[in-house]
Formats: structure tokens, C-alpha cells, sequence
């Protein structure tokens, strides 16, 4: 069992990040961006401007390179690829996404139907975010 090559763990998680930021965009954007008006508006939290963008963007990076560390901490176990890829895509999916989707459902913040469509769309994009880093990473 060999040691986590950090600098490949950074790349990838670049990599993973640029999936991250692009499908969270997409997503919150495109497919939710009447939804989160809404909500914002309901709550009557302050617009989403440039610096929340900027944390959101900072956050996925880190949660890239985390996916990415992950997939090299299990990769001894599991072996290299994509089905390992996609469990470390699945783990984090529930210790963030997941999590978080289900507390707002539970609490009744967002209505169903986005927030289940967040949470299949954040699933995905997991996963293919861990592949795409899992791809850049080497021992």
C-alpha cells in the first residue's frame, strides 16, 4: 500500500472542482434559477452576488480535492477505477449534498420537486466529478 500523492490529489481535485463548479452552476442557474429567486425572496436573505459566487466556487474546489483524497484513501481497498471513483462520488454526495437535501426537505424549506431534482442532479455530478479526478490521479 503505497502513500497519497498529495500534488495528484491537488490536480484532481482541480479537475473534480471544475466538474463541481460547472454542474452547480448549470443547475442553480439554468435548471433551479426561479426557484432560488423565490427563495431568497421568502427568507428574505440577501441577493446571491459576486462574493457568495466566489465562496461557492472556493467551496467546490475544496470539495473536489476532498472527493479526490477520498478516492486515493479507498483506492488501496477497492482497486483503481471507475466503480471506486463513483463510491467516493457517492460518499461525499451523502455527507454533503445528500445531508443537506435532506434537511431541507425534512424541514420543509424548499418544496419537493426542485429539491429532489437537486439531489439526483448533485448525485450525478458526484460522480462524474470523482471519475474526472480519479482520472488525473496517480500514485
Amino acid at each position: 500500500m503505497g502513500q497519497i500523492n498529495l500534488v495528484r490529489v491537488l490536480l484532481g481535485g482541480f479537475v473534480a472542482g471544475i466538474v463541481y463548479n460547472v454542474g452547480e452552476a448549470i443547475l442553480n442557474i439554468v435548471v433551479l434559477g426561479g426557484e432560488n429567486e423565490a427563495m431568497v425572496k421568502k427568507f428574505n436573505l440577501p441577493p446571491m452576488d459576486n462574493s457568495f459566487v466566489a465562496k461557492m466556487t472556493v467551496l467546490m474546489f475544496a470539495v473536489g480535492v476532498l472527493t479526490v483524497f477520498l478516492y486515493a484513501a479507498i483506492r488501496p481497498r477497492f482497486g483503481a477505477g471507475v466503480k471506486t471513483a463513483a463510491i467516493a462520488g457517492i460518499l461525499v454526495w451523502l455527507l454533503s449534498f445528500g445531508y443537506l437535501g435532506f434537511v431541507i426537505a425534512v424541514l420543509g424549506l424548499f418544496p419537493v420537486g426542485p429539491t429532489a431534482l437537486s439531489l439526483g442532479w448533485e448525485l450525478v455530478e458526484a460522480c462524474l466529478a470523482a471519475i474526472a479526478g480519479a482520472w488525473v490521479y496517480r500514485e
